[in-house]
């Protein structure tokens, strides 16, 4: 069985800080700066040989790194006498990285904005840039070159200062709040909704009991008008007269020879 690739791209370069000091961890962070499809470098920051870097010959290569973790490439420029000069692939990316930060704050980035911030001469050449930070999963979104706008529809992750977890948490904590007010709004209205659900079925319980002694007593009144009426119409009713049980008899004559009288 082949072995399993690592999933995260800094992971390597994570392995090899654990030994790396001074100038080849100066070369690592270069190195890791330049790989393909890594955006994300805190957890490199962290290592303690490249916290060594801070404070002695190789400073400037730490600044670096932080640039790409936390900045932009306007940042760079800014403090460009003091870090190293970038390789075309180091501009690119850090380039990619200016366009995430300005997605975090707006969803609909104006050319004029980009070109500004990532000082690209024309057009074409930052509508290219756009698409490479497209193809390379940094952002999604198109180009209105109608309205001359990026729209953002998703932008990955940045790493974040320490000094912003404190905020981080804050406003984490009003939003939890906020969702405890709503959850409890919503208990309370399902509470009201079974309340008025256990009224409404004994309300109905009640009718319908109602209902059924209504049923009852129309049915022993219409059975006590009948048992009336029947004796009524038995008391009423004439005596038959007896049939006759004789017959009158017919009176027959005799056959014979007797002869007649005169």
């Amino acid at each position: 069985m082949t072995e399993k690739t690592t999933c995260n791209p800094l992971e390597q370069f994570v392995l090899l800080a654990k030994s790396a000091k001074g100038a080849a961890a100066s070369t690592l962070i270069s190195q890791a700066l330049d790989a393909p499809g890594v955006y994300v470098f805190g957890e490199l920051l962290d290592m303690p040989n490249i916290q060594e870097l801070e404070s002695g010959p190789h400073a400037s290569y730490f600044k670096l790194l932080n640039i790409f973790a936390y900045g932009t490439y306007h940042d760079y420029k800014e403090n460009k006498a003091n870090l190293p000069e970038l390789t075309p692939a180091q501009v690119t990316k850090l380039r990619h990285l200016t366009i995430v930060t300005l997605a975090t704050k707006t969803k609909r980035i104006p050319y004029s904005v980009l070109l500004k911030d990532l000082e690209v001469e024309n057009l074409r050449k930052l509508e290219d840039l756009i698409i490479e930070s497209i193809y390379a999963d940094v952002i999604l979104g198109k180009l209105d070159q109608k309205n001359q706008l990026l729209e953002i529809d998703y932008a990955i992750g940045r790493d974040i200062r320490p000094e912003q977890v404190s905020e981080i948490i804050n406003v984490l904590q009003d939003w939890c709040a906020g969702c405890e007010g709503v959850l409890k709004g919503v208990e309370n209205q399902i509470q009201k909704a079974n309340q008025c659900k256990e009224n409404n079925n004994k309300i109905k319980a009640q009718t319908e009991q109602e209902v059924s002694n209504i049923k009852k007593t129309l049915k022993s009144t219409q059975q006590q008008d009948i048992d009336e009426h029947m004796a009524v119409d038995s008391r009423e009713m004439p005596s038959q007269p007896e049939k006759a049980t004789k017959k009158t008899s017919k009176t027959k004559g005799l056959r014979g020879s007797a002869k007649p009288w005169k």
